[in-house]
């Protein structure tokens, strides 16, 4: 997965040379935040989807852990588009990561510890692979989200996604694709890595942000892709069993993008086809990369060519 750059505490550096120390706080930790970006290849170009937002959220990740970035959201923008150029990719998933690095190994190292950043391009297609078309095999797995006040879901934090590792580990090692998490009130949160919605009689249903799930930007996309098609959208708690009710399922994520459910517990979504109502937000949303889709919302942040002086 890896490419010939990235950027790590301010410079772009061969990908080799991005190392830390075993004593790093985050290995130890979990004191990280981080971001995942898609680049989508475009008719104008290499362009990243909702850049801005995703670089706004890393910060305000960081403010809940209290973690000094150490640069501005401009500079960490501007890194992201120096990374694609170096590496000259038409598209890719980014990650930046912000983390307390090596300074001691108690939860709150006396003398603290530096806050390193580094910015990963690598190629990665459907999150979920096959399943992104033909739709996913889910199951609701027997690990929960944690309460909202234990660890603030909010925040896009390594920590957190131990708790993914377990509902997707169990997930795959009993033949699903992915795992849904139901959260502290026994109702519908979120996938191990994507937020989910349900469709019920031509009506978008989604759990709220209350539900201890990340509040995710494709999530959000969806939403305002569904109004721009005349969809109603009801966030609300939702029982396990709306899952078996459900006309259709699908989740979404930067990684997972937008991907139909065809199962749930092994009973059929709908007639395990991809739904009608999925099919169109998934072509309004891919559209937006081709051109058939309006980008009304300026969600697009093209990576412009640098000029070579003569």
């Amino acid at each position: 997965m890896s490419t010939p750059f990235l950027w790590h505490n301010g410079r772009i550096k061969p990908w080799a040379e991005a190392n830390v120390h075993v004593s790093t706080h985050a290995l130890h930790y979990g004191s990280s935040v981080f971001e995942g970006e898609r680049v989508y290849a475009t008719p104008n170009g290499p362009a990243y989807f909702r850049l801005a937002d995703h670089t706004r959220r890393l910060f305000e990740s960081a403010r809940v852990y209290e973690i000094e970035v150490g640069y501005s959201e401009a500079e960490i923008d501007a890194a992201c588009h120096e990374l694609i150029r170096a590496n000259q990719m038409p598209s890719a998933y980014v990650r930046p990561i912000v983390f307390r690095g090596a300074g001691g190994l108690g939860v709150l190292p006396k003398d603290g510890a530096p806050v390193e950043v580094a910015i990963m391009a690598m190629a990665w297609g459907a999150y979920l692979g096959e399943a992104a078309e033909r739709g996913a095999d889910v199951c609701v797995a027997s690990w929960h989200r944690p309460a909202p006040n234990t660890f603030p879901s909010w925040a896009k934090a390594g920590g957190n996604y131990l708790s993914s590792q377990l509902i997707g580990l169990e997930a795959r090692r009993n033949g699903y694709d992915e795992g849904i998490a139901l959260g502290v009130n026994g109702m519908l949160s979120e996938g191990a890595g994507e937020n989910l919605f349900l469709v019920k009689k031509g009506r978008l249903l989604t759990p709220p942000s209350s539900a201890g799930i990340l509040a995710g930007i494709t999530r959000d996309s969806v939403i305002t892709l569904a109004d721009e098609l005349g969809l109603a959208v009801e966030e609300r708690d939702l029982p396990r069993e709306a899952l078996y009710s459900a006309d259709e399922v699908f989740m979404t994520g930067t990684a997972a993008e937008i991907t139909p459910v065809r199962s749930v517990d092994r009973k059929l979504v709908g007639n395990g086809q991809p739904g009608e109502i999925t099919r169109a937000l998934r072509e309004t949303f891919f559209g937006l990369f081709d051109g058939r889709t309006q980008d009304r919302w300026g969600w697009l942040d093209v990576v412009e060519k640098k000029e070579i002086a003569a």
